[in-house]
């Protein structure tokens, strides 16, 4: 049996998310049908992490195995004239040893951007949330800072979240503003369900100075999601990268220089 690894970036708009759903279009089943043409035979693929629907990716990364050998340029170029032109296979390697797409992981880079300008965007309404109210970025950014390290985030976790438990380490997050876009990064070991937007959500109400900035530290404490903010859109979220340990030998993601060099691994 040979286990393929590739990075993938797709547009999630017109998706009902990345997990196979019967009747309903997914990444992960457009993907499938595309290597399944190659190998000539039933693949499933393994994905680092599941997006929503609505929600793109810059970079997931995805296994999977199969008893035929073909030339890696083969699943890459063959991969992607069977894809429709929001998904794409951007580059493919071999396993090596035990690697898992979403076990093997150390963490999970995901960015959100938010257009902060009076007027809605024709070009970016599926790539960005939109905002109409002044953000500031700063006061974001300071309250953000609450949420580094390891903490139980359950005020931040829908309420339909299926994790055994709601702590999670998070490594880097940080909100800076490009003319007119705010932009939230976003790293952890690994993300409860709706984890990313509903910090964003936080965020936005902190931004515009609805809430105070200590708000996120009161959250944590509290552990409760009924007294948080509204969960953000989805079409903002893009997962941006995973990281894993170096002896795999995948591609570099260039968001890696966020990650610290003692990132605990997730299991």
């Amino acid at each position: 049996m040979n286990r393929i690894v590739l990075g993938l970036e797709y547009d999630g708009t017109a998706y009902a998310g990345w997990q196979f759903q019967a009747g309903k279009p997914t990444v992960q089943n457009r993907l499938q049908q595309a290597l399944t043409i190659i190998a000539d035979q039933p693949l499933t693929v393994q994905c680092a992490g599941r997006t929503d629907a609505g929600v793109h990716a810059l970079e997931q990364v995805v296994h999977f195995d199969c008893t035929v050998q073909r030339p890696l340029d083969a699943w890459l170029m063959g991969g992607n004239s069977h894809l429709p032109d929001d998904i794409r296979i951007l580059w493919v390697k071999p396993a090596i040893a035990d690697f898992h797409a979403r076990y093997s992981a150390i963490a999970r880079f995901y960015r959100y951007v938010i257009l902060n300008r009076r007027m809605k965007s024709a070009l970016l309404r599926s790539q960005a949330t939109w905002c109409h109210d002044p953000l500031d970025a700063e006061r974001m950014q300071r309250a953000a800072q609450h949420l580094l390290g390891e903490h139980d985030f359950s005020s931040f976790r829908a309420q339909s979240c299926q994790s055994v438990s709601p702590n999670r380490f998070m490594h880097v997050i940080d909100v800076y503003r490009q003319d007119d876009k705010i932009i939230i990064d976003i790293c952890a070991n690994a993300f409860l369900h709706h984890m990313v937007r509903n910090i964003v959500g936080v965020l936005m109400a902190i931004g515009t100075g609805k809430r105070p900035e200590s708000w996120t530290q009161d959250l944590l404490q509290i552990k409760d999601r009924s007294q948080a903010a509204m969960t953000a859109p989805p079409h903002g979220l893009h997962l941006a990268g995973v990281f894993y340990p170096h002896h795999y030998g995948l591609p570099v993601h260039p968001l890696s220089f966020k990650l610290p060099p003692d990132a605990k691994r997730y299991d």
